[in-house]
C-alpha cells in the first residue's frame, strides 16, 4: 500500500518514510511523551501552589522592581533555548530527556505566578481547570485536522517566527512601558491562535519532517505549543470572571 504521508522527495530517515508501524510507534512515543509532560507540569504546580505563603513569596519578588518579570521572561527564553537544543540533540537520548524536563520545569515557574493570580481571584482551582479543559478539547480538534486533511502546514513556521518575535516586543513593550502599551483581551486572543498555528505546525512537523529518534524533540514542541494556548486561555477565562 502507498504511503499517504510520503513525496517521491521524502528524505527516507523521515518517519513519513517509514512503514505504518514505525509511523504509529513513533506517534505513540510523541504522545505518551507529551501526555508525561503535561502530568509532570502538572505535579510541579501542586507542589509549588501547596507551599503555605507561596503567594506572598511570589508576588513581593515581582514587586521588587518593575522589571523583574523582564528578567523571568528573558531567563525563560534563554532555558528555553538551551533545553530545545538538548531536546533536539543526536548525541545523547539521555540529553534530550534533559532537555524536555529542563523546559517542562522552566514553563512550571513561568506559569506559577499566573496560576497563584487564578486561584487568587476566584478562591479555588475552577479558572485554571476551566482552561486546561478548553485547551485540550482545541488541541485534540486541531491535532484531528492535522492528522485528517494529511496537509503539510511547514510553511506556517516562518510567519509563526515572525509573529512570535512580534508578540515577545510587544510584552517587553508593555513591561518596560506600562502606561503605554497595555495587552488586553484582544492580545490574549491572538495569541491563542497563533498557539492553534503552533499546534499544526509541530503535529505537521510530526506526520512528515522528524526522525524516528525525535519523538522527545517532537513532544517538547507540541508541550511547548499546548502550554502556550493554556497560557492565555486563561488569561482571558481571568479578564472575564
Amino acid at each position: 500500500m502507498e504511503n499517504p504521508y510520503s513525496s517521491p522527495y521524502a528524505n527516507p530517515y523521515t518517519v513519513a518514510a517509514q512503514p505504518v508501524d514505525v509511523r504509529a510507534a513513533f506517534i505513540r512515543k510523541t504522545y505518551g511523551h507529551l501526555a508525561g509532560a503535561i502530568l509532570v507540569f502538572a505535579l510541579i504546580e501542586a507542589a509549588l501552589m501547596s507551599i503555605p505563603g507561596i503567594e506572598i513569596t511570589v508576588f513581593n519578588l515581582l514587586a521588587k522592581s518593575p522589571y523583574s518579570w523582564l528578567m523571568v521572561l528573558g531567563g525563560f527564553m534563554a532555558v528555553s533555548w538551551i533545553a530545545d537544543k538538548w531536546a533536539n540533540s543526536d548525541t545523547s537520548k539521555g540529553m534530550q530527556y534533559l532537555g524536555l524536563s529542563v523546559y517542562v520545569a522552566a514553563e512550571a515557574l513561568i506559569f506559577l505566578p499566573l496560576l497563584l493570580m487564578a486561584k487568587w481571584q476566584v478562591g479555588d482551582t475552577s479558572l485554571i481547570m476551566k482552561a486546561g479543559g478548553v485547551t485540550m478539547l482545541l488541541f485534540l480538534g486541531l491535532s484531528v485536522i492535522a492528522f485528517t486533511t494529511k496537509k503539510d502546514f511547514s510553511f506556517l513556521g516562518g510567519m509563526l517566527k515572525i509573529v512570535g518575535l512580534i508578540a515577545i516586543g510587544l510584552i517587553v513593550l508593555s513591561i518596560v512601558f506600562p502606561g503605554f502599551i497595555t495587552l488586553g483581551l484582544w492580545f490574549s486572543v491572538a495569541m491563542v491562535i497563533l498557539a492553534a498555528g503552533s499546534i499544526l505546525y509541530s503535529t505537521s512537523n510530526i506526520i512528515h519532517h522528524y526522525n524516528t529518534n525525535q519523538y522527545v524533540a517532537a513532544s517538547l514542541g507540541l508541550f511547548a505549543s499546548v502550554a502556550l494556548m493554556f497560557y492565555y486561555i486563561l488569561r482571558i477565562f481571568m479578564s472575564r470572571d
